[in-house]
């Protein structure tokens, strides 16, 4: 039996599972998630597919993982009980934050509870200056006496956040040193300069003191996964994804667990980066939509639009550079993924004649109306099954079982009564506003960044993406809406796509009379040797490796700085700072290369690439599929009415080219092509429509 790998992305409702062979073949399933226990549905999802294809444990040869449990830990304040250690006059720098605040003219703004009591943060005596000078040595006598309190205190876990501590981690180092000769070895315990060394005391200890909330959880998490994997038979390595797209081993996942939080959302935009590589699209826009949000990412020349400004805890993301201060901050890599309360489970509601639809959302329990479970309330679901473009009887495979009869309820009552509108008029509303809600996301991460969405295509995914695509795209003025195969367990599939990867960072403060080739050549060497030195100390051979150069440049004076990436070879200093002033024209509308730049951050992404991505091929599969399923009557707006709608699998678009309407159903997702538009199969099993 050929060897397969194992991509399993856990989400509120399901858990996705993904099995791609070494010969590109595909199997995937979907399993209820069990939130008691995540790595129990885990086990259960991949044994599925095991019994499915009749494989053997012993056939896996890897396991990639993506989970909401470092994000949700914090969004439901479900972490550990964590102290924080700081220098003297520092305790209250999670209190003081900065002065951002994520709504305007809000006077009733209260900004969120620290992770970390007053009680718990306690003070050390000791100073660096901010070139690591030593100003006020460490004070042993003061640590000790913290460790005492902590222990007294019977924390789960310390964060160690030493002012300066980026220029020089020694008096970090001891700090820890003496903490866990006098506190239990099960306590977790994390460094500022081991996890985040730069520049900014509010970003690196907020970021510490995530990193020391999730990490019990996150521990047990990955230990019982790897149990419950061993107990099946599969012994394969596992892979965690990163919110940055890359992969870690589970040992360092669980000692920098902060590097998790968005390791799902990512995945998606890594899928849709293969997919713009398979089929020539460098320039995509990811639209990932479940059951409660949709998220938007951009990519540009085949690339994931990346920021290391990030908040967790807030809720919905509109974007981490444009809204600030809701949330916790996380100075670390992520894909920059915008975020929007619009999913199929998004509840709907009339308020003085006015429809909203989301934030809230129902869920999976009790979930929409149609689910059957309790739910009454109408959502964006009930909306698509009253206008014919969901399938009425259930989803993915019979799995989930839909009462067509409580949607066109609750829509009647709640939102067409109210309107005083027929009930798909209603439900028509009720998308059109969804849609305008999604767009916000969208421009976010394009019109806001200074790209017009016209110049990319929209890459469709999730359970809900395909549904609401065209209509989306149509209203951005986007010429080309792609459909992956399996869409609705895209994102699993894009952790198998993920490159093995570490960042690491430095920050140089080089000003501008201090910039020189050979200074920024021998920092970014020196990240490249300690990169290397981990890679080999997890088993690679230096030949696998892959190195990245990057600068964080910002005209002198500037708060904030900006990226660029460095072309291999000897620093080209004249190019570095042209890129610069081309980056800071594109973000922010203007740049001159004569005034100043100074460095203040340099970055090294080591990657090892991932093995048997590029075989992935659905078309065998896809292929031998039914063609033609039936005819349902759908509603396509006041322009068309309802029409009698021909519903296909995707294998039928393999005889040729369609017109809409069209309703391409499928076990995890439906693509809804309206009138007027065109749909066809690519060479790789996309479903491509033209609005």
């Amino acid at each position: 039996m050929k060897p397969y790998r194992v991509g399993v992305d856990i989400g509120g409702t399901f858990t996705d599972v993904v099995l791609l062979g070494s010969d590109g073949s595909v199997r995937t399933t979907k399993v209820l998630s069990t939130p008691a226990d995540f790595a129990e549905g885990v086990v259960a999802g991949v044994r599925r597919l095991q019994l499915d294809t009749e494989l053997s444990p012993r056939d896996v040869v890897g396991v990639v993982h993506a989970s909401t449990v470092a994000s949700n830990a914090v969004l439901e304040r479900r972490g550990a009980t964590v102290a924080l250690v700081t220098t003297e006059g520092f305790r209250d720098v999670l209190e003081m934050r900065r002065l951002r605040i994520p709504v305007l003219y809000d006077l009733q703004y209260e900004k969120p509870e620290p992770l970390v009591p007053r009680a718990l943060r306690f003070e050390v005596r000791e100073r660096l200056g901010p070139r690591g000078e030593v100003w006020m040595p460490l004070d042993e006598a003061s640590v000790r006496d913290v460790a005492a309190r902590l222990a007294d205190a019977r924390v789960e876990a310390v964060a160690i956040a030493l002012l300066h501590a980026y220029a020089d981690d020694a008096h970090e180092r001891r700090v820890e040193e003496i903490l866990r000769e006098h506190l239990p070895e099960h306590v977790f315990v994390t460094r500022s300069a081991d996890i985040l060394p730069e520049i900014r005391e509010y970003e690196r200890t907020s970021t510490t003191v995530v990193n020391a909330y999730l990490g019990p959880a996150v521990g047990r998490y990955v230990d019982s996964l790897r149990r419950r994997l061993d107990e099946a038979g599969i012994d394969a390595p596992l892979e965690i994804m990163q919110s940055s797209g890359g992969t870690l081993p589970p040992g360092i996942a669980a000692r920098k667990p902060a590097h998790l939080v968005e390791s799902g959302p990512a995945a998606g935009v890594i899928a849709c980066s293969h997919l713009g590589r398979l089929t020539g699209r460098p320039n995509l826009i990811s639209l990932d939509m479940g059951g409660t949000t949709a998220k938007a990412a951009l990519l540009e020349d085949g690339l994931p639009a990346r920021t290391s400004e990030y908040e967790v805890g807030a809720g919905i993301n509109l974007s981490s550079r444009l809204v600030k201060g809701g949330g916790h901050a996380i100075k670390l890599p992520f894909i920059d993924v915008s975020e929007i309360g619009a999913g199929g489970g998004s509840l709907v509601r009339v308020e003085d004649g006015v429809v909203r639809v989301g934030p809230e959302s129902a869920g999976s329990d009790p979930g929409p109306a149609c689910y059957g479970r309790g739910g009454t309330q109408a959502t964006l679901t009930d909306a698509l099954v009253v206008l014919g473009h969901l399938n009425p009887a259930q989803l993915v495979g019979g799995d989930v079982l839909l009462d067509a009869a409580a949607a066109h309820d609750a829509i009647s009552t709640q939102v067409a009564a109210p309107l005083g509108a027929s009930p798909v008029e209603a439900a028509h509303g009720v998308l059109t506003i969804a849609v305008a809600t999604m767009m916000r996301a969208v421009k976010a991460v394009t019109t806001y960044r200074g790209r017009d969405p016209r110049d990319f295509a929209i890459c469709a995914f999730g359970g809900n993406g395909p549904l609401v695509a065209v209509e989306l795209a149509r209203a951005l003025q986007v010429e080309t809406v792609v459909v992956p195969p399996s869409p609705g367990v895209f994102s699993a599939l894009g952790l198998l796509f993920g490159d093995g990867e570490r960042e690491l960072v430095r920050t140089v403060l080089l000003r501008p009379a201090e910039l020189r080739p050979e200074t920024v050549e021998d920092a970014l060497a020196s990240l490249e040797r300690d990169a290397l030195e981990q890679l080999t100390g997890d088993g690679y051979s230096p030949d696998d490796v892959e190195l990245d150069r990057f600068a964080d440049l910002r005209y002198a004076g500037q708060a904030y700085e900006l990226p660029v990436r460095l072309p291999a070879g000897p620093v080209d200093l004249d190019r570095m700072l042209d890129d610069f002033v081309t980056e800071h024209e594109r973000t922010y509308g203007h740049g001159s290369r004569l005034d100043p730049v100074e460095l203040v951050s340099v970055r090294v992404v080591a990657r090892i690439p991932r093995p048997n991505a590029a075989s992935y091929d659905p078309l065998p599969e896809i292929a031998s599929r039914s063609r033609e399923v039936g005819e349902r009557e759908a509603y396509f707006g006041p322009g068309h009415g309802t029409l009698a709608t021909p519903v296909v699998t995707r294998a039928a678009l393999l005889d040729g080219e369609r017109p809409g309407p069209l309703l391409v159903d499928e076990y995890d997702s439906t693509v809804v092509v309206p009138p007027e538009c065109i749909a066809r199969l690519d060479a790789f099993g996309n479903v491509e429509v033209n609005p």
